[in-house]
């Protein structure tokens, strides 16, 4: 398995004069190409989801197949005031004590199962207050959620992709993500119940169960 660090992020370069999801894509499909590994298995969360449905649309010679967890193919008027919000949070040079800052990112990213659990909130809380503050990069990264609609796109999507959702997502919700499995051609499409944004990592047996019998072809659905 090969992971990368998108640009915007250090040890990569944080890019702060800003840059495209575009340049993304490039950036994953240059990386495939120097590895020599192409046509190879692709798997985005988030807006690594958004690189990789864009770079299954325009290199498929690159992908054999796709995972698009917690993914969305246009942006709704709450997601849209959410990242109007977060960048005028971020440009008015308002540093929220990190507690604070732990507490909504938990409220935004984690189910209402894990946020009751006590013993594993406080793991959470502490993990949350220990991440970097938003770098410059990361500030380029926010004008990326503001996603065009590129539904119709995706109807030209022809390699096999599995769209993983979370029930208890509310940055990407499970009805924006099957909203692009529905666009893309023969798209597998699975809802993870008792999961936020974090599903991957709240429910982690479940969604690499899914995911590697879609990537191995293990199971004909």
């Amino acid at each position: 398995m090969i992971t990368l660090d998108n640009r915007g992020i250090p040890p990569t370069s944080e890019c702060p004069e800003g840059f495209t999801l575009q340049d993304m894509v490039g950036d994953v499909a240059g990386l495939v190409e120097h590895l020599g590994i192409g046509p190879c298995r692709v798997v985005g969360t988030s807006l690594g989801a958004f690189i990789t449905q864009e770079l299954a649309l325009s290199r498929p010679d690159l992908v054999r197949r796709a995972v698009l967890i917690a993914t969305r193919g246009r942006t709704d008027m709450l997601r849209a005031a959410i990242t109007r919000a977060e960048i005028e949070l971020h440009d008015a040079g308002v540093e929220l004590p990190a507690r604070y800052a732990a507490v909504v990112r938990a409220l935004k990213s984690l189910s209402p199962r894990t946020l009751d659990d006590g013993e594993a909130m406080a793991d959470w809380l502490d993990l949350f207050e220990l991440s970097p503050a938003a770098g410059p990069g990361q500030r380029a990264q926010m004008d990326l959620s503001t996603l065009d609609h590129r539904l119709g796109a995706y109807r030209g999507i022809r390699v096999p992709c599995q769209v993983i959702a979370f029930a208890d997502d509310l940055i990407t919700p499970a009805h924006l993500a099957r909203e692009v499995a529905d666009a893309i051609p023969g798209a597998e499409y699975e809802l993870i119940e008792g999961c936020g944004h974090y599903g991957y990592l709240e429910d982690p047996a479940t969604v690499n169960k899914v995911m590697v019998e879609f990537l191995t072809g293990a199971v004909a659905r």
